[in-house]
C-alpha cells in the first residue's frame, strides 16, 4: 500500500475551493472594505483612486490612477510580484499553506479565521420576484409631487407591488405602506418604500454598477449623472441628456460605464446630494474621472439635499435655472 497524502492539481479552481478571493486580496493588500475607494499603497499612491469591488458576485480590483492594476485576485498577485500565472498559483499556495503543490508549512485556516468574510458578496444572488398591481390614487399622488405621471412610471418600468417573494419565500408587506418596484434589465428589482425607516427603505438585487438611461446621452451634449431613479425622473423633466447610477459611491461606476459616458458626452456633471457625505463622495467621483460637480444649493439644507425633493419644494423651474447657472444647459 502506498502511503502519503494525495495531492490535488494546483489551479485557480482548486485554490478557490479552499480560500476566497477576499482572503487573497486581504493577505496581499491588507485590511480593506469592499466597494469603498481607498489608496493603492502598493504603488505609493496617496490619492484615493483604488477599489476592490463586487462584480458579478466576486471581487475585482481597479485603479483609476494606474490601469495596469485591474482584474481579479490572481491578476492582483501577478501585478504585485511580476509573476506568470503558474508561479502566481504556486506563490498563493505556499503563502497560505494550502498544500496543493507540496506539503503545507502553515495552516491556512488560522489565517482566514482571523476575520469575517464580507456580507456584500452574497447580496447580489438574492432572487426577487414581484406580482404587480394597478397604481392606487395614493401611489399616483405620491409621484405627482415629483411631476411624474402614470405614463412616466410605466415608461421607466416602475410598478406598484401586490406580492413579493425573496429567495422564493413570500416577503411580508403591509397594505398601509407605499412600496414600488423598479425593474432593471432581465429580472433585477430595486424595491423602494419611501416612508419606511432607512434600514427597510430599500431592497435590491440590482448589480451595483448597473447604470440606467445611457441611451439618453449624446456626444455633442453635456451629460448629467444622477445617483437615484427619483432624481433621474425629475431632472429629465428639465434636461434630456440624463442617466443615473445605483447609489452615491464610486463603486457604482464600472470602467465600461465611465468609458461610455466620456465617449458620449461633451462635459459630464455628477449631481450628488448636498449634505457633507454627498459632497465628499461627489468630489471623489468627479476628481477621479475629471468630471464637474453639481448639487442643490446649500441654502436648502438640512431638509432638502437632492434634486427630487428640491423640485417638490420649489418646482422644476428652480432646477432649470440652477442648471443654466452652472453651465449644464
Amino acid at each position: 500500500m502506498i502511503g502519503g497524502k494525495c495531492k490535488r492539481d494546483i489551479s485557480m479552481v482548486t485554490i478557490l475551493d479552499l480560500i476566497s478571493p477576499f482572503d487573497i486580496y486581504r493577505f496581499y493588500f491588507g485590511d480593506f472594505k469592499v466597494n469603498e475607494i481607498t489608496t493603492n499603497h502598493l504603488r505609493g499612491d496617496k490619492t484615493p483612486s483604488f477599489i476592490i469591488g463586487n462584480k458579478g458576485g466576486s471581487l475585482h480590483h481597479f485603479d483609476f490612477g494606474d490601469i495596469r492594476w485591474k482584474g481579479d485576485c490572481f491578476e492582483f498577485v501577478q501585478t504585485i510580484f511580476g509573476l506568470n500565472l503558474n508561479d502566481t498559483l504556486r506563490k498563493i499556495d505556499g503563502d497560505f499553506g494550502l498544500g496543493l503543490s507540496g506539503d503545507p508549512v502553515k495552516d491556512y485556516k488560522q489565517i482566514v479565521n482571523q476575520y469575517k468574510q464580507p456580507e456584500e458578496l452574497g447580496k447580489r444572488y438574492s432572487l426577487i420576484q414581484v406580482v404587480t398591481k394597478p397604481f392606487t390614487k395614493e401611489e399616483l399622488a405620491y409621484w405627482e409631487q415629483y411631476f411624474q405621471t402614470k405614463e412616466d412610471l410605466r415608461a421607466n418600468n416602475i410598478y406598484s407591488i401586490k406580492t413579493m417573494f425573496l429567495n422564493r419565500s413570500k416577503f411580508p408587506l403591509s397594505e398601509n405602506d407605499l412600496r414600488f418596484g423598479y425593474l432593471y434589465g432581465n429580472g433585477y428589482w430595486k424595491i423602494y418604500a419611501p416612508y419606511m425607516d432607512k434600514r427597510h427603505k430599500w431592497l435590491s438585487n440590482v448589480p451595483l454598477n448597473m447604470a440606467y438611461g445611457l441611451n439618453n446621452l449624446h456626444p455633442n451634449k453635456n451629460t448629467l449623472i444622477c445617483k437615484s431613479m427619483k432624481d433621474y425622473l425629475v431632472c429629465r423633466k428639465v434636461y434630456e441628456h440624463v442617466c443615473h447610477v445605483q447609489n452615491e459611491s464610486i463603486a457604482a461606476f464600472s470602467k465600461e460605464t465611465v468609458d461610455y459616458i466620456n465617449d458620449n458626452s461633451a462635459l459630464v456633471f455628477y449631481g450628488g446630494d448636498s449634505d457633507d457625505q454627498g459632497k465628499k463622495t461627489s468630489y471623489t467621483i468627479t476628481s477621479s474621472f475629471n468630471w464637474k460637480h453639481i448639487n442643490p444649493p446649500d441654502r436648502l439644507l438640512s431638509d432638502i439635499k437632492d434634486f427630487s425633493d428640491w423640485a417638490k419644494l420649489e418646482g422644476l423651474e428652480a432646477i432649470k435655472n440652477h442648471f443654466k447657472l452652472k453651465g449644464l444647459i
